[in-house]
This record gives structure tokens, C-alpha cells and sequence, in this order.
């Protein structure tokens, strides 16, 4: 919902009120991570598929709860005596009560013992420490047997972690903005935002106790059942392999086929973890030796073809990356092991954690090797290794973020840096951060020549000034619809009007370099493939850095040829036409 922020905040307005979406989803780090579930238990996932149906400012609660039960009981036919619903019980902390509205809503359809109210926790959703956030109702399913259900009610179990017993549907009610301060104030309009997992659904449709054995998965696990030679529901062991490999196979395939290479950095590392996680489990407990997981590509592709055509658009792109990485990590499973093999009888911390840290070695994996071989693993000094690794990534990563402060009327900036590099300017308003201990100051203005930092390029820096004093701007960044300048210090007087003056020389040679990023893409295409495509660049007024998809290390002689196509494109010094061209109609949600 993060790109819909703006709608909620009432800083612009969506085209359309009612949206109902299909969106693929990772949940494999920061808030929401699940990866060390996955395959270990029969419902959580790396990827899953979630349907949902929007309000901005629209319909709410009313419509939202009589249309989702009648599309559960009445459309997909799902028992309604096995249905229960959770409302938000109230927050004495944030001085809010339970959700009467809702709850009074639900008694229309279900009986008063199967409305169970929920914590903070699980239900009240935010989707940060700030911005907006609202009470939710989730509706559960139990999956058990007549005579499990006669041993213990499923109202007991909901929101336990029980594995028939689960969440299939969340109704996000969106009527706060969580502010810095933690208070909560209302929103300008209420809005309606529900997300139902398909897995899930298919799980309670098909009648099935877990999500694995619906047929979302069954082909993929037949396949590698039948490949490792094994029988799928014999051997606990092999039973979580083949679940892991069946589910990561999804969300490494699509991945790649939205964009993302397998890498050492950021999202990157996510997907080649992921994928790793993958060829270690049929490595270890399949007898997987040699690369195998690229071949569950071409199953997938054609078993989704109609519902998510992009994959089998690039099935051979997919299958070649996740080929090459097999490839890397299996070698790397090897130097792994010979590296072991120096080790004592006992594997300390910081030799585990080098395991994990250079080889890719999750701890259960080191564990493992370990006791084949007789060894025993430092566990706790591995921990504190992995603690000094968070720690120092944590410092990195702290921000503080205050809320915004109104100097002079509330407006979006108007950008003048196409035609422009000074512009007098007023300050609209400011907000103080601390990033890595150092505090800093934001500041909108009215009317602004700064570049913001898109499409790889950074932002510009310069000063604003006035008779009295001068500010250096350090940096400039797009943060929705505003323009934000990065200053060390505030004005000491924030009325009046001030020129803003960007760095002209710094300006020139970083578009400079902007413009080689895009001749450095037309000639990789050229050279490559029209596969390629930018996944990510970094441009100033020294460098250039361009990021692309490619299956393969480039040759010294493809570099070359890229190298010859650009050099020649810039001594036919091109003329170059500015236009600012204007939409023709509002873009779509």
C-alpha cells in the first residue's frame, strides 16, 4: 500500500475510487520475513499471491464487511460455521477503544462467540513506525476435522500458529496518520485496503490442511519428488526439502522476471538467499549435486501462462540466471566444505560466522556438515558474531525522522531547474532528521531550480541566501510530490525570500554523465540483446554507474564493442532537442 500513501494522506487524489488488485509478494526481510518458516510448516511462503480491493475514501467498514463475507459463504462456498472474525480490542496506550463499529457490523452475519477481539498486534495495522495506519478485522477458517472441532473449539486457536487454523483474509480499516511523536490524528477521508493470501484461499476452497498439497504446488512437487527419487509425505526430511524448493522456485523465477538479479547487495542478496536456501536443502536432503532447480522454471512458466504471462515471456532468461548461480553456489558449497575440513573437531563463532559471511552458510547448514563429520558448532559465539554484524548495521541504518513544520502556506513546489539554475524562494515548510547520529534539516520550498535525485542521478547541490546568511544545500530528493533540500543547519530566519543557486559545474558534468548512461544502454542492447534493460544506475559528476540484467559475465571483447559504440556517439557531438512533453491523460492506478 506504500504507493498509495499519498491518496490516504489526502496529498493528491486517485482517479479511481474502487480498485481491486492480484499482486505478487515477497516476504523474506525487514518487517515481514518468513523465510526461515517456509517449508518447515505447511502455510507460510517466500512468495505469495495476494488479492485485495481498495476505498480511497470511498466505501468503508459497512461495505467492506457484507461484501467480503458474501463473497467467501455465498461465491466461493465456504462454511460458514467454520468462519471466525477478529476485531481490534483497543490500545489504552494509544487511548483507543475497541472497535465497536466493526464488531456491530460483523453480528449481522455471525453469532457473538465467533467475534473475537485481537491485540495491537494483530489488529491494528501500520505500515511503519509513521504515516497511515487504522484498526483491521481478519477473518480466520479452521481447516481440522469434525473431530478435532469437537475437541477444541477453533476460537481457541485462532492466531496460535495452528496450521488448519489460519488467517485467510485482512480488512484494513485507514482513518489515522501515525505522527513522529507516535500521537495518531485522523486522516482527511477513510479509506478501505484488504489483503487475502491465494494460497490460502485455494487451501480452503480445495478442502486441503495445508497449502503445499493444493494444486498451486503439487506439479512442482511431483517433479522434484520424482527427480530425487523420493516419495513425497514418507520422510519428514526430504518432505521440507521439496517444500522449500517448490516454494523458492516462485519467488526467485519471478524476481528475475520483474527484474531483479540475484546479487551480494540490497534486494539483490534477497533473491540470491532465497535461491540459495533452495539448492542447499536439495543439496543436502535430496542428493541434488549437481545444478537441478532451473529445470522447475519451465513448469512453472507454463503452468502460470495465462495468469502471469511475463515468466514464460522469459522462461530461457530465467532459467539461464538461475542456472548460473546453481553453478556459483554449488562451487561455493565446495570450497565451504574444504574449508571445514582445516577446521578442529569443534567450529568456532567467528569460524561459523565466516561460513555464513564468505560462503553463504546458513548456520543450519554448518550444523549439519558438522555432525556428519563428528564436529561440534560454538552456536552461542556464532549469535554474538551475527549480533556485532546487526549492531554495526543497525548504527548504519538509524534515521530519525521529525514531522513536518508549516512556515507559509502548504503548496507543492514548482520546479524551475529545466529553464533555470537560481530562482528566488520561499520556504514552505521543515523537518529535523538524525541519520547516523548527525542531525540534519530538510527543507520544501515554494519555487526551486534543485534537481531531485531520479533515474540514477543524483541530486543537485548549491546554497540559498539572503542579506543576512547563506545555507549550503547538500543534497536534493524526491519524497512524493515534494521537492527536499538536505541542509546542516536552518536559516535563522525561515520568512522572507531567499535565492536559490544550484552548482552549475557540478550540474553539467553530472547530466553529462547522465546522458552516457543512456548511449551505454542502447549499445549494450545492441551488443547483448534486447533483454537488457537498467535495473539501476549511479550518476554524479565523476562517475557513472550502470546496472543491468545479463545472464553472464560480459566477454572482453563485448566490452570493447560497447566501449567503441559509445565513444563514437559522443564525438558526433548530436544536437539535442529539450522538450517538456505532458501526459495526455492521468495515469491509471
Amino acid at each position: 500500500m506504500v504507493q498509495f500513501k499519498d491518496y490516504f494522506l489526502g496529498n493528491s487524489v486517485s482517479s479511481n475510487k474502487r480498485v481491486a488488485d492480484t499482486q505478487k509478494c515477497l516476504r523474506v526481510s525487514g518487517k515481514h520475513n518468513d523465510l526461515e518458516d517456509v517449508g518447515l510448516d505447511t502455510y507460510h511462503h517466500t512468495m505469495f499471491e495476494m488479492l485485495g480491493n481498495w476505498s480511497f475514501g470511498d466505501y468503508f467498514k459497512k461495505e467492506a464487511i457484507a461484501w467480503a463475507w458474501e463473497l467467501l459463504t455465498e461465491v466461493y462456498g465456504l462454511p460458514k460455521d467454520r468462519l471466525y472474525v477478529t476485531v481490534f480490542g483497543g490500545d489504552k496506550k494509544d487511548n483507543l477503544p475497541v472497535d465497536e463499529e466493526a464488531k456491530e457490523l460483523w453480528k449481522q452475519f455471525v453469532s457473538e462467540d465467533r467475534i473475537l477481539h485481537g491485540s495491537k498486534k494483530d489488529n491494528f495495522w501500520e505500515m511503519g513506525e509513521q504515516g497511515p495506519c487504522g484498526p483491521c478485522s481478519e477473518i480466520h477458517i479452521d481447516l481440522r476435522t469434525d473431530a478435532e472441532v469437537k475437541k477444541k473449539l477453533g476460537k481457541e486457536l485462532v492466531n496460535s500458529d495452528h496450521p488448519q487454523v489460519v488467517e485467510i483474509w485482512n480488512l484494513v480499516f485507514i482513518q489515522f496518520n501515525r505522527l513522529a511523536s507516535g500521537a495518531l490524528e485522523p486522516l482527511p477521508d477513510k479509506h478501505v485496503d484488504t489483503g487475502m493470501g491465494f494460497e490460502r484461499l485455494c487451501m480452503a476452497i480445495q478442502g486441503k490442511t495445508s497449502n503445499y498439497d493444493t494444486d498451486v504446488f503439487s506439479p512442482l512437487m511431483q517433479f522434484i519428488a520424482i527427480h530425487a527419487n523420493v516419495q513425497y509425505g514418507e520422510n519428514a526430511k526430504t518432505d521440507v526439502a521439496i517444500r522449500v524448493m517448490a516454494d523458492h522456485i516462485r519467488a526467485v523465477s519471478f524476481a528475475i522476471a520483474d527484474g531483479q538479479l540475484p546479487s551480494n547487495t540490497g534486494a539483490g542478496y534477497v533473491i540470491r538467499r532465497i535461491l540459495r536456501r533452495a539448492v542447499r536443502y536439495g543439496f543436502s536432503y535430496l542428493n541434488f549435486k549437481e545444478p537441478f532447480i532451473h529445470r522447475l522454471v519451465f513448469l512453472l512458466a507454463n503452468q502460470l501462462r495465462d495468469v502471469f504471462p511475463e515468466l514464460n515471456q522469459q522462461q530461457d532468461y530465467v532459467t539461464r540466471v538461475v542456472h548460473e548461480e546453481e553453478i556459483s553456489f554449488l562451487r561455493t558449497l565446495d570450497r565451504g566444505l574444504k574449508r571445514i575440513e582445516n577446521f578442529d573437531k569443534t567450529i568456532t563463532g567467528p569460524e561459523a560466522f565466516e561460513l555464513y559471511d564468505t560462503f553463504g552458510f546458513p548456520f543450519d547448514l554448518t550444523s549439519l556438515i558438522a555432525r556428519e563429520r563428528g564436529f561440534s558448532v560454538d552456536e552461542k559465539g556464532f549469535q554474538e558474531e551475527m549480533a556485532k554484524q546487526k549492531a554495526r548495521s543497525k548504527v548504519d541504518a538509524t534515521k530519525e525522522t521529525g514531522d513536518w513544520i508549516l512556515v507559509g502556506a502548504d503548496r507543492k513546489p514548482e520546479f524551475v531547474g529545466y529553464e533555470q539554475t537560481e530562482a528566488d524562494s520561499k520556504i514552505v515548510k521543515y523537518r529535523k532528521i538524525k541519520q547516523k547520529n548527525k542531525e540534519l534539516f530538510q527543507l520544501v520550498f515554494d519555487k526551486t531550480p534543485f534537481y531531485a535525485e531520479s533515474g540514477g542521478q543524483v541530486g543537485d547541490t548549491g546554497f540559498i541566501e539572503n542579506a543576512n546568511e547563506k545555507i549550503f544545500i547538500t543534497d536534493t530528493k524526491k519524497e512524493s510530490e515534494l521537492i527536499v533540500h538536505y541542509a546542516d543547519k536552518l536559516p535563522e530566519s525561515l520568512s522572507g525570500v531567499f535565492q536559490a543557486v544550484v552548482d552549475k559545474n557540478t550540474r553539467t558534468r553530472t547530466t553529462s554523465n547522465h546522458s552516457a548512461t543512456h548511449l551505454l544502454h542502447a549499445a549494450l542492447r545492441q551488443v547483448l540483446g534486447k533483454h537488457v534493460e537498467q535495473k539501476g544506475s549511479l550518476v554524479n559528476d565523476k562517475i557513472l554507474r550502470f546496472d543491468f540484467s545479463h545472464f553472464a559475465a560480459m566477454t572482453p571483447e563485448e566490452i570493447s564493442k560497447v566501449e567503441t559504440i559509445v565513444n563514437q556517439k559522443i564525438r558526433e557531438n548530436i544536437h539535442l532537442d529539450e522538450k517538456e512533453m505532458y501526459l495526455l491523460s492521468k495515469p491509471r492506478v
